[in-house]
């Protein structure tokens, strides 16, 4: 058995939880050393998981000098991506970062730049693919038998009174939340994005200072087509009281042959058209098969395990920054259309 993958922590607020708790059931992997900005929350992070002779400290480029790291966790806030994993890219460090890849799309075009450069690995934390759920929706989609994909309709609905920054951030819901719906949207379609109208609004009631709530509708495409062949509209906000939607969001996807719906959890209703002629298709229910991947991993866990099967492999992992950057785009493609009020050309 190779020697364990040495793993440098940067970046021990709260969400460094979810990663450690994650990490400690994978023997291929060391955790080595911890920084933060400040100190005793690395040092206490370090004691809470067992870590007691890691290396400790705030100082990221005294660590990767003293230590050499094979891969560097970044969970630092979103404006510190970059910096922190470019510098562990020039390092030689392969770099996994908490979502969102980057603040903006410049710096996320360095990133990958960098990345490519030093022939590591960048990739980022897009827990919600994780999910048997979200697989078994895909395979149903693979398979043909709603025929072609034609339309992506998704709802987003949920009252959520965090307190603290967010409330005061501005495209909050589209900035802090819609990246991980319309990666989704991405990888059940196989489709890339091209085009984007979005508007945005703060509801009467809203306990947000800016807009919490947005309808965005994309043009999107089989990847590496120029032609659009799937609309794709997402609404959603975060001051909505009651019936709120999973986490997952609701979706309907419609082929030229069939529809289904899924609620975000484990349920699913479709149905295939099984003969035409008359004002409507007849149409029969057809249920989803079950998705198995034995030993799959969910959430922060199962795109961690990919990730160090990748390095170890030299493989490339599925929220690898080339393919995650697309979903970047569409979220500030999103925010450059509201700010404007035109439909935007999405770039990456």
């Amino acid at each position: 058995m190779p020697a364990p993958l040495r793993a440098l922590l940067v970046g021990c607020g709260g969400i460094s939880r979810t990663w450690l708790d994650a990490v400690k059931t994978m023997p291929g992997v060391r955790m080595v050393g911890f920084v933060d900005l400040i100190q005793d929350a690395a040092r206490q992070r370090a004691q809470e998981y067992g870590y007691a002779d890691a290396w400790v400290g705030s100082d990221l480029l005294a660590a990767l000098d003293a230590l050499k790291p094979d891969m560097l966790f970044n969970c630092t806030i979103p404006e510190a991506h970059a910096e922190t994993s470019i510098l562990a890219l020039e390092h030689g460090c392969h770099v996994l970062t908490e979502k969102p890849l980057a603040d903006s799309m410049e710096n996320a075009r360095r990133m990958l730049a960098v990345a490519q450069q030093t022939r590591r690995t960048l990739a980022v934390i897009q827990n919600r693919r994780y999910d048997p759920n979200i697989r078994r929706l895909r395979k149903f989609l693979e398979s043909g038998v709603l025929g072609r994909i034609t339309t992506v309709n998704c709802d987003f609905y949920i009252g959520a009174h965090f307190g603290g920054f967010r409330d005061h951030m501005e495209h909050v819901l589209l900035l802090d939340m819609a990246i991980h719906t319309f990666d989704a949207a991405r990888m059940i379609t196989g489709s890339d994005p091209l085009t984007v109208y979005c508007h945005e609004w703060n509801p009467v009631g809203s306990w947000y200072d800016y807009d919490a709530s947005a309808v965005a509708i994309f043009e999107m495409t089989d990847t590496g087509a120029q032609t659009p062949n799937i609309v794709y509209t997402y609404r959603g906000s975060w001051c909505a009281e009651g019936l709120n939607t999973t986490w997952e969001s609701e979706w309907r996807i419609i082929g030229d042959q069939g529809s289904v719906i899924w609620d975000g959890a484990e349920g699913f209703r479709a149905e295939v058209v099984v003969g035409s002629g008359g004002f409507r298709s007849q149409t029969r229910p057809v249920e989803l098969s079950e998705w198995d991947y034995p030993g799959m991993l969910r959430g922060h866990a199962g795109v961690i395990a990919e990730f160090v099967r990748a390095v170890q492999t030299g493989g490339k992992p599925e929220t690898d920054c080339t393919d995650n950057i697309k979903s970047l785009a569409m979220v500030f493609g999103a925010i450059q259309s509201a700010e404007q009020s035109r439909k935007i050309k999405i770039e990456w």
